[in-house]
């Protein structure tokens, strides 16, 4: 089927022109002698508007059968819009039908239905303007990272969903086994929470690397703000230390802010509207402000001293809560923040220990209204140190045999973060439940 793409017809449409479009009705109203239909092909938020006469051949058998939710190819000539908000429409010539819509069954063709009722509704639900506009700006994004971390010569690294290793020694891990075989890997498998440990091996072979994929987490959460499966972003350099992880996600957020912005105007209008005003300001403040750096040590002094009533009171020591980080980032830095040097109590066994025997080289990048939006480290690389690591956190050096064989065979300075690309999507869009942002999401009793 040779068509256009609604996109294109309402962005550079030329009047008098003959086109095809195809697509799933929207509406349909009825005058004397004609109808009006609005096509959407997922292309684009808007619709096209369609005019076909009652004269045409099989009228009443094609067009007044097609409800919201039918599917059709329709042939004619654009002509100039006489309503607003488009600047062409299509002059019917033939429609034909390709799938019809039970009006009384489909449960889109009402009134307006919320995200909670759409969620049971996976199949369906990319054909409202809210999840629509969700998938293309998440296609945009993700087509940005790739081409960011590209045009830096980053290698992209398949790293594999099963895997044996638990990177965050968390133990909150899907167990992988095989019905009546439960030798079938050779050992302990599970769903990986994170592709770093071998992200990390490629480095230390090409340079520069990153992973994009999913990963998973059996933490029995029904929070806003948590899925069981979610797509990580995880890019791992070698010859780096905390500095140069730091300014790599730096430029990596702003340019990211920059594609939405820049890709994605007609959505974006669209959350504005309907799902978060002040989203648009929110990410031209985030893609111009400078990021603050200020370590861990001076962010718990600053919260020390200040009069903010807060429900957990700071400490050094403590693990940083969202109400300290919104704090740091919005009243007392009024911007992007990045806190470094942690309590090494707090952070993960793979983080460089630094000199004053209290700290490691670590980062979370806090974000306004937002908080923690990517957390990275050096990685410890030399080998005493982590191998007296892990016996200290009770786990097996004979594990991780092979990220302690990088230390023993040429060892080099690393470092790495990581980036929740679905957490990405849900503050690019407003979207308050991290389930609407995924096309699919898999929680804690959620898996259609």
């Amino acid at each position: 089927m040779k068509r256009t793409k609604i996109q294109n017809l309402l962005k550079n449409g030329v009047p008098g022109t003959r086109v095809t479009a195809a697509g799933w009705v929207r509406t349909r109203r009825d005058a004397k002698g004609f109808s009006f239909l609005e096509l959407n092909d997922g292309s684009c938020l808007a619709n096209l508007q369609v005019i076909a006469d009652a004269t045409l051949p099989g009228f009443d058998e094609t067009v007044l059968r097609l409800y919201p939710g039918a599917s059709a190819v329709v042939e004619g000539v654009l002509a100039a819009s006489q309503g607003k908000g488009q600047s062409v429409e299509l002059r019917a010539e033939s429609v034909r039908v390709l799938g019809l819509s039970d009006p009384l069954a489909y449960p889109l063709g009402k009134q307006r239905i919320g995200f909670e009722r759409l969620r049971e509704l996976p199949h369906l639900r990319a054909r409202t303007n809210s999840f629509g506009a969700v998938a293309r700006v998440r296609s945009a994004l993700a087509a940005a990272v790739h081409r960011f971390f590209r045009e830096r010569g980053f290698v992209y690294v398949h790293t594999p969903l099963i895997t044996a290793s638990d990177c965050e020694g968390a133990g909150e891990m899907f167990q992988v086994s095989v019905p009546g075989n439960p030798d079938f890997f050779g050992a302990r498998a599970a769903l990986t929470v994170s592709g770093q440990l071998e992200g990390e091996a490629y480095a230390c072979a090409l340079g520069d690397i990153y992973t994009f994929g999913p990963t998973f987490r059996a933490e029995n959460s029904n929070t806003r703000r948590h899925l069981s499966e979610f797509w990580m972003i995880e890019p791992e350099m070698a010859f780096a230390d905390l500095d140069d992880d730091a300014e790599l996600a730096e430029a990596f957020l702003r340019a990211l802010f920059a594609c939405v912005l820049e890709e994605c105007g007609e959505d974006l209008a669209f959350f504005e509207k309907r799902v978060l005003p002040g989203v648009t300001a929110r990410l031209e403040r985030l893609a111009s402000t400078p990021f603050t750096r200020v370590s861990y040590t001076e962010a718990i002094e600053r919260m020390e001293k200040s009069s903010h009533p807060f429900e957990f009171k700071p400490s050094w020591g403590i693990d940083l809560q969202s109400e300290h980080e919104r704090f740091l980032t919005e009243e007392v830095f009024n911007g992007p923040v990045i806190v470094t040097d942690y309590p090494k109590e707090i952070k993960a066994f793979y983080m460089r220990r630094n000199d004053d025997g209290k700290t490691v080289a670590a980062m979370d990048v806090l974000l306004p209204e937002v908080g923690e939006i990517i957390g990275g480290s050096q990685r410890e690389e030399r080998l005493d140190v982590l191998e007296g690591i892990l016996r200290s956190a009770g786990l097996k050096p004979e594990s991780y045999a092979d990220y302690l064989d990088l230390r023993r065979f040429g060892s080099v300075p690393h470092a790495g973060f990581g980036l929740g690309f679905d957490r990405l999507v849900q503050i690019c869009t407003g979207m308050h439940n991290i389930r609407d942002v995924i096309p699919y999401p898999r929680a804690p009793g959620c898996i259609r």
